[in-house]
């Protein structure tokens, strides 16, 4: 892993002690504030008295996060830990006190946005704290020296970073969770957090990876694998139904890799899973490498036919040229690829393979993009991310020699072309679908559902769907959705879950926390009224004095 530049802070261990809990610091800190004894001064004309104070989880936090959706769920994690300790979670970037940014190091876009935002926030004069795959990956970089920094693994610890940067103070958390040594899948899924969309969780079962891929820069931010054990996902998402939530996301950086690191399989975890969906909500697996799908594709096939496993699998091939796969060190071919697809294809009728390809890597020539041209027109992929090769700095692929930068764009012009001559759902058109309504397009003019396949389907914006799973006839294709006529309003059934969380409150927030919060904020009301009263009675007594 990296190393933070030694003359900053490098721990907020430098600030408090590292064997103390925040609370237990805080409180043990305050008993030993004790009042000191003053000389009384005689004066003629009254002193102004200048005061600076900050009440710790008063202000208002404004979070912004770019990325996938690993991101995302780390970010719903800070903004619940912060709510729970009593920061505001704000929408407005202007009347927030600080702003927490959660970044991505995939592109060079989304570094520069990132950046941005950054220079932004310095010209608003805000407090910033930094979190995510850039700082993590790149913690020297110019633009951010000085700023608070929250690893990827770190962020059960955002309320003390925040708390310290409100303050004044730069902090930079950089370390691995580990047990006994072996790194770990990263802070408690157990912690409070506030869900973006109140129907849906996302559950990180492991982060980093297995591979050692030439143009990545995630590997260098989340490093080697590391799995949570199955009894705490599954933990997780019971809890998550129990608080109305009726679709559970699976993420990481290689879902296929799963367990490795523990002596535990992808399906092993994927059945315990199966076990406590309740009827009507669903799971939507993410993102898997080829190599790591390949022993488990007929455990995989039953789980994807399963009625409340979304037949939907995300396997990225990024090139279908062995020898630019060979260059990028995917340790797979183009048969593998096509072994997955097809056997998942044959066995889970319907299935939806999503799949990632690069255009442009330094290696690739004419014919190998020709093969990645056929590989797409052969399997017209509804869902297909198309990127251009983005040299990342410390990558070994950023050290070769690049292929010209039109005929890069011509290549991505080229494939996008492709995939917009064709329709994948033309032929669903009258045909009777379940879908399960979770969310809101983004015109604002329907509500978006899934059907098994994870098409996206549009329904009427009627509130009563919003969470149910409601019957819907095929009206009218696009590229990229489905639109359906709702058939009876009294077919919407909603899961075997309670009602959802409202949007903004914490899901997961122990009592204990919110105590605590309550505690905290008691002893600094009290201890700052018990000053000013201190004030009052020594002025009192001093003006006495000075009129005798």
């Amino acid at each position: 892993m990296p190393v933070a530049d030694s003359s900053l802070i490098e721990d907020i261990e430098d600030i408090v002690n590292k064997n103390s809990s925040p609370g237990d610091v805080r409180q043990e800190s305050k008993r030993h504030v004790v009042p000191k004894a003053k000389r009384i001064h005689r004066q003629t004309k009254e002193e102004a008295v200048h005061a600076d104070s900050i009440i710790p989880g008063t202000q208002k936090i404004w979070l912004k996060t770019w990325g996938c959706s690993h991101n995302n769920s780390d970010s719903e994690y800070m903004a619940g830990q912060l709510a729970s300790y009593g920061y505001k979670i704000t929408d407005s970037r202007d009347s927030a006190d600080l702003w927490l940014l959660n970044s991505c190091t995939v592109k060079n876009p989304a570094e520069d946005h990132f950046r941005n935002e950054i220079k932004k926030a310095r010209e608003k004069q805000k407090k910033i704290v930094v979190a995510g795959c850039v700082p993590q990956g790149q913690p020297r970089a110019d633009y951010l020296q000085g700023l608070s920094v929250i690893g990827v693994q770190q962020i059960d610890r955002v309320t003390e970073v925040v708390e310290e940067t409100l303050k004044g103070h730069s902090v930079r958390l950089y370390g691995q969770k580990k047990q006994e040594g072996k790194k770990v899948g990263g802070a408690s899924l157990s912690l409070p957090k506030i869900r973006k969309n109140p129907l849906i969780e996302i559950i990180a079962i492991n982060t980093g990876c297995l591979n050692q891929c030439t143009y990545c820069k995630t590997k260098h931010a989340r490093g080697e694998l590391g799995s949570y054990p199955p009894e705490e996902i599954v933990a997780r998402a019971k809890q998550s139904f129990e608080e109305g939530v009726v679709e559970i996301w699976l993420t990481s950086e290689d879902l296929g890799a799963y367990g490795h690191d523990i002596g535990v399989t992808l399906p092993e975890l994927l059945w315990k899973l199966v076990e406590v969906i309740p009827e009507g909500a669903r799971m939507r697996l993410g993102m898997t490498n080829p190599p790591y799908i390949l022993e488990h594709l007929e455990e995989m096939a039953k789980i994807l036919r399963h009625p409340r496993v979304y037949s939907f699998l995300h396997v990225p091939v990024q090139s279908a040229s062995d020898s630019v796969l060979m260059d990028m060190k995917r340790e797979y071919c183009q048969a593998d690829f096509r072994h997955v697809a097809d056997f998942l294809k044959e066995r889970v009728p319907g299935v939806t393979i999503a799949t990632d390809v690069i255009c442009g890597f330094p290696t690739e020539t004419e014919e190998d993009f020709e093969e990645t041209l056929k590989l797409v027109e052969e399997y017209k992929f509804p869902s297909l991310f198309i990127n251009q090769f983005f040299p990342r700095p410390g990558t070994p692929a950023a050290k070769m020699p690049r292929i010209p930068a039109q005929q890069v764009k011509q290549r991505t012009k080229k494939i996008s072309e492709l995939f917009h001559s064709y329709r994948p759902y033309d032929h669903k058109i009258n045909e009777i679908q379940e879908v399960l309504v979770t969310e809101i397009s983004h015109d604002q003019q329907f509500f978006v559902g899934h059907n098994k396949f994870y098409d996206q389907v549009l329904v009427p914006k009627d509130e009563d769907l919003m969470g149910k799973m409601v019957t819907v006839q095929i009206k009218e294709t696009g590229k990229h959705f489905l639109k359906g006529r709702l058939l009876s309003d009294k077919d919407a059934i909603r899961p075997d879950v309670p009602p959802p969380l409202k949007k903004g409150q914490v899901s997961g927030a122990p009592s204990l926390i919110q105590s605590e919060k309550i505690s905290n904020h008691s002893i600094v009301m009290g201890i700052s009224l018990l000053a000013v009263l201190i004030a009052v009675i020594w002025r009192f007594y001093s003006l006495v004095l000075g009129a005798t």
